[in-house]
């Protein structure tokens, strides 16, 4: 009993502690929206700074600056974190931004992927070559399968690795020189979540389309 008293007392200091550490982030979080706010940005322009600077750790990743390109990722997503947030505060949310936004995190997704695909060619690792290559197959896919899905029915969000899953992958794997297994991880199971949203969009059109005596 003293053990599962002392397990569970343990249980809730690390929630506690988590919860605690997301609040703390959130905060500063809310602060950078304010300050950008505060400044009158225009939110576009945060995205394209934050593409800016993830080209930058793709020409990292390109000459083999792992650890730096990974916290250079970091600094992109505090400005991909915050384009949003920033046009709602600023009543400046069009169609238009949302598209940008998009558009833009697919460009940083497939440069930072180029940037890999580079560096594991200047090493003759063309295993890891063709790896890459699959990994950026699937990133495309699982946008653009959503994207196509939702013109056909009202929303595809299945699946479990999109692009915040992906990019904290990334992260992981150059902060921690753990990025085969994480190429690994992002080429299988992207491709599994766009397997499974093909899946998703065939049933929930069935269900949709009339039937033969309503057509």
């Amino acid at each position: 009993m003293a053990h599962s008293s002392t397990e569970e007392g343990r249980g809730w200091r690390i929630d506690v502690i988590t919860e605690k550490i997301g609040d703390t982030l959130g905060r500063v979080l809310d602060a950078i929206v304010r300050g950008f706010a505060a400044s009158g940005v225009n939110p576009n322009i945060l995205t394209f700074t934050g593409f800016g600077i993830n080209l930058l750790a793709a020409y990292l990743f390109a000459y083999g600056y792992f650890r730096w390109a990974g916290l250079t990722i970091i600094l992109a997503g505090i400005f991909d974190m915050t384009d949003g947030r920033v046009a709602r505060l600023e009543g400046r949310v069009t169609p238009f931004g949302g598209f940008y936004d998009s558009v833009m995190d697919r460009y940083s997704d497939l440069c930072l992927l180029i940037g890999l695909l580079i560096y594991y060619g200047r090493i003759n690792r063309f295993q890891y070559v063709s790896l890459v290559a699959v990994a950026m197959i699937g990133s495309v896919m699982v946008s653009y399968t959503r994207a196509r899905a939702e013109n056909v029915i009202p929303s595809c969000k299945v699946g479990f690795l999109e692009r915040p899953e992906r990019v904290v992958l990334i992260i992981i794997g150059a902060l921690f020189d753990r990025m085969a297994p994480v190429l690994w991880l992002i080429a299988v199971l992207s491709n599994v979540t766009v397997i499974h949203r093909i899946i998703y969009t065939r049933q929930e059109a069935r269900k949709r389309a009339p039937h033969p005596h309503e057509a």
